[in-house]
């Protein structure tokens, strides 16, 4: 089997290439078609684990549940975590492989190619239909020579592309025509349809719009999709997070019956998804705070993961921050940790094989009585574990019956390692092996608390019980129920948006 493949490329980063593909994903797999997802390259930190233990973008990991799959490492062979503004980890098939400046990146193709055309390969002789997603802009053309993830995969796959462009910025004729006319010819030829994305209002005002956009760009427009709201899906990257930063917040709201959450947005941010399934829940407000101004006064705190936990503990100390949390805790406030937020929490961090920077050793928040040290191999898992204290002190008793017979889904992607004598977790096993692995660490008073499980808040009773622990009193939503409503409503949303009998002839040379 050699599946047929479709392209999704964009005028820009967050013109919604990732949710198209999504929601394409979904909408072959209701029609019964294998199909798949795949991203030769993604930048990113809010990464992804596989059964096997390999990391992967989110993004594909999303996409591939949209397609009813587990996710694998062939879906996403290269994932670059950015450490710094020209530094990055380079994850290749699932590995770290090496730590790269940005000047040195494009030396390493033919590589990275190498893999990238073998495990696109791969799945196209696995699957019926592989819907594969670009990077950035199409017309990157300063990047050309170094290019494995948008025209030089069309190219090797013979992939119709799709182009689309979000409207809600502004600009569309330009992002897309702009883009069409900085293409190559042979790489315009590939561009079979324009998706016109994010359009609010009255669809009827824009059809002299999709007329412009088919005469000037001499390609059809396959459709033009609404905005979506309240879709319950992870993002790919943290603009979603910047966009929060300058969204204000009414801390009036935060007083009343909503239990205020806030989240600190350190720089390098890290799989802060994590707080999905909170930020789906009535009765909650999760907000991301950059500053001490922002701070206010919320129910409670949580230090999210990061790719350079010194780095961003020191630029927690810089804003102020890092008092704020600390005097909030001091005062009985909830403060959680979760990865490089848990090591933050604890009275120290070394680093002697200089894994994340050229410190040796610096002290933590002082919150929990742990030291972390850094160690040189990467611990990448998917696991399952178990509360394994009694009358652990972070919930109501009644909560802590019904807590000790659940199994805690979630993963671990993490360098360090955090022994405790206050470990409240017991992992039970990772990628389906049995083990007996202790962590995380909690405060006496129950109220600080924190662990390595990424993807904790997604397990419904262990979420519910901590909010209620924090006064809130809300309806108790199912975690797979909103997700699978959300990938429902944007497989919907698109279907019905797009020309899709036109699509049917783009895949399948009908």
């Amino acid at each position: 089997m050699t599946a047929k493949v479709l392209m999704v490329q964009g005028t820009s980063s967050s013109a919604g290439k990732s949710l198209l593909v999504t929601a394409l994903c979904r909408i072959y797999a209701r029609r019964g078609i294998k199909v798949a997802p795949f991203k030769a390259q993604n930048m990113s930190n809010n990464a992804a684990v596989c059964a096997d233990g390999s990391e992967i973008g989110r993004a594909q990991a999303l996409q591939a549940a949209a397609a009813g799959l587990a996710p694998t490492v062939d879906m996403n062979p290269v994932l670059i975590k950015p450490e710094a503004d020209s530094r990055s980890q380079v994850i290749l098939m699932g590995r770290p492989w090496n730590t790269l400046e940005a000047k040195t990146y494009y030396e390493k193709k033919e590589i990275l190619w190498e893999h990238v055309t073998a495990a696109l390969d791969r799945l196209r002789e696995a699957y019926e239909l592989v819907i594969i997603e670009g990077a950035g802009s199409a017309a990157e053309i300063n990047l050309r020579r170094g290019d494995i993830v948008n025209m030089a995969v069309a190219r090797y796959a013979n992939a119709p592309v799709l182009l689309i462009g979000d409207i809600d910025r502004g600009g569309i004729f330009a992002q897309l025509l702009g883009t069409l006319w900085l293409l190559d010819p042979d790489e315009r030829a590939l561009v079979r349809g324009l998706v016109v994305n994010k359009f609010r209002g009255d669809l009827a005002l824009f059809s002299d719009g999709v007329q412009i956009l088919e005469e000037k760009g001499d390609v059809p427009v396959l459709g033009v999709v609404p905005y979506l709201r309240n879709l319950n899906l992870p993002d790919e990257d943290a603009v979603s997070v910047e966009n929060a930063l300058h969204s204000p917040f009414d801390f009036a709201q935060g007083e009343s019956n909503q239990i205020d959450i806030a989240v600190l947005a350190l720089p390098r941010i890290s799989n802060f998804d994590d707080f999905d399934p909170l930020k789906a829940e009535s009765g909650v407000t999760l907000r991301y705070v950059s500053s001490a101004n922002d701070f206010g006064n919320p129910n409670a705190v949580i230090i999210p993961g990061t790719k350079s936990t010194i780095a961003d503990l020191d630029w927690l100390r810089q804003t102020g921050l890092a008092e704020a949390v600390t005097t909030f805790a001091k005062n009985g406030g909830a403060v959680v940790g979760i990865c490089g937020g848990y090591q933050m929490l604890g009275e120290a961090i070394a680093d002697p094989h200089h894994v994340e920077s050229k410190v040796e050793h610096t002290s933590g928040l002082g919150l929990l009585p742990v030291h972390t040290e850094f160690s040189k191999e990467k611990a990448t898992y998917q696991v399952r574990a178990r509360i394994g204290v009694k009358n652990l002190p972070i919930f109501h008793p009644q909560s802590q019956e019904t807590l000790e017979s659940v199994i805690l889904e979630g993963y671990e992607i993490h360098m360090g390692e955090t022994p405790s004598q206050t470990a409240w977790l017991g992992i039970v096993s990772r990628n389906g092996q049995q083990v007996k692995v202790a962590d995380g660490s909690v405060s006496s008073d129950g109220k600080i608390w924190g662990c390595y499980l990424h993807g904790i808040f997604v397990n419904d009773e262990f979420r519910h019980a901590w909010l209620e622990s924090l006064g809130w009193r809300g309806g108790g939503a199912l975690q797979s129920e909103v997700f699978n409503q959300s990938l429902e409503a944007l497989a919907d949303a698109v279907e019905g948006a797009l020309n899709m009998d036109l699509l049917e002839k783009i895949i399948w040379d009908k």
